[in-house]
C-alpha cells in the first residue's frame, strides 16, 4: 500500500514558506522522535539549502520515543553540517525555552542585537510545529489539534525585542518514496485519514513491534510472551479483537475496530517509549530496501 498526501494549500504553504525562506535567519524543523527521518521533508531541506540556511533540527515528542535510539539519532545529526539536533517535548516549557539560544548559536552574525533573530518553524502536519509556537510565545496564538493539517496560514510573532518566529503549515511532499515512511506517517497520525487505510498500517506497526518491541505488545495486551514468535501483523490485530472482545456477528474479529485500538495507543504512547526507525535501520533500508523493522 502506497501512501500519498498533497492536499492543494500545501502548495501555496510551500512557495509562501520559499518566500519567507529569504528574510529567515534559522530554521526550525520540527519532527517526530519516533521516525525522524520518515518525518523529515526533503522540500524543507531543498528550500533551507538553497538559501544556505542553517537548520535546528527538534526532535519533538522525544517523551514517547526509545531513548536510547533518540541518542543515536541526535549524534547523527550532529554530524552534519550546518545543523545542531535537539530532542525534547514541545509540551514542556522549560525544555521549548532552550531554543531561541541554540539558534542563536547558529547565527553569530545575530549575536549584536542589531537586528532581531529571525526564525522559521518547519515540518510535516502533526509533530507539535503550533504547539512549540504556543508555548514559545507563552500564549495560544497557533491554533493546534490532533490531527494533521489544522495549521492551514503561515503567522510571525514577535517573542521579543531580540527574536522574531514564524509558524507556517504543516507540508508533505508530492511523492513519498519509500513505502514504509508513508506506513510510519500515517501510523504516527502525519496524514489525512482518507489517504489510509488503519487495517494496513495497523499490521505494518504490529509487524515492526513484533520485530523490535514485542514485549510492549506482551504487557499492553496480555499477551504470553511465548506466543509472539508465532504472530504476524494480522494476528497481532485478531488477537487484540479477541482481547478487547470486538466481536462481529457470528463471532468474527472486527479486524478494523482492533487496529485502531492499536493505531490508538500507539499515539497516545501507551504502548511504552517505542521508535520505528533507527539510524541502522533506515541506512539499511535505503541500501538494500530493507524494511525498517528489520533488526539492526
Amino acid at each position: 500500500m502506497a501512501i500519498q498526501w498533497y492536499p492543494g494549500h500545501m502548495t501555496a504553504a510551500r512557495k509562501k514558506a520559499a518566500e519567507a525562506m529569504a528574510s529567515t535567519d534559522v530554521v526550525i524543523e520540527v519532527v517526530d522522535a519516533r521516525l525522524p527521518e520518515a518525518s523529515t521533508n526533503p522540500m524543507v531541506r531543498e528550500l533551507r539549502l538553497h538559501r544556505q540556511r542553517p537548520c535546528l533540527k527538534v526532535l519533538n515528542k522525544a517523551d514517547l520515543a526509545d531513548p536510547e535510539v533518540t541518542q543515536s539519532w541526535l549524534a547523527w545529526y550532529r554530524r552534519q553540517d550546518g545543523m545542531r539536533a535537539v530532542a525534547l517535548s514541545c509540551r514542556k516549557p522549560g525544555e521549548a525555552a532552550r531554543l531561541p539560544g541554540l539558534c542563536r548559536a547558529l547565527a553569530p552574525h545575530r549575536g549584536d542585537n542589531t537586528k532581531p533573530l529571525r526564525m522559521m518553524i518547519m515540518g510535516i502536519p502533526n509533530v507539535g510545529k503550533s504547539t512549540l509556537m504556543n508555548v514559545l510565545l507563552r500564549r495560544k496564538l497557533a491554533k493546534v489539534g490532533d490531527e494533521p493539517a489544522v495549521t492551514r496560514a503561515q503567522q510571525t510573532s514577535q517573542l521579543d525585542i531580540a527574536n522574531w518566529l514564524t509558524d507556517t503549515p504543516g507540508l508533505l511532499w508530492p511523492k513519498i518514496e519509500h513505502a514504509s515512511d508513508g506506513l510510519m506517517l500515517a501510523a504516527s497520525n502525519a496524514v489525512g485519514r482518507n489517504a489510509m487505510i488503519d487495517e494496513e498500517v495497523a499490521q505494518f506497526l504490529a509487524g515492526l513491534l513484533l520485530v523490535r518491541y514485542p514485549q510492549a505488545l506482551a504487557r499492553r495486551y496480555a499477551f504470553a510472551a511465548d506466543s509472539l514468535p508465532a504472530l504476524d501483523g494480522v494476528a497481532v490485530i485478531e488477537a487484540i479483537a479477541r482481547r478487547r472482545g470486538l466481536l462481529l456477528r457470528g463471532g468474527l474479529v472486527d479486524r478494523e475496530k482492533a487496529s485502531r485500538v492499536l493505531l490508538q495507543d500507539y499515539r497516545d504512547g501507551l504502548l511504552g517509549r517505542v521508535s520505528l526507525e533507527t539510524p541502522n535501520t533506515r541506512t539499511a533500508m535505503l541500501q538494500d530496501g530493507e524494511s525498517p523493522a528489520d533488526p539492526d
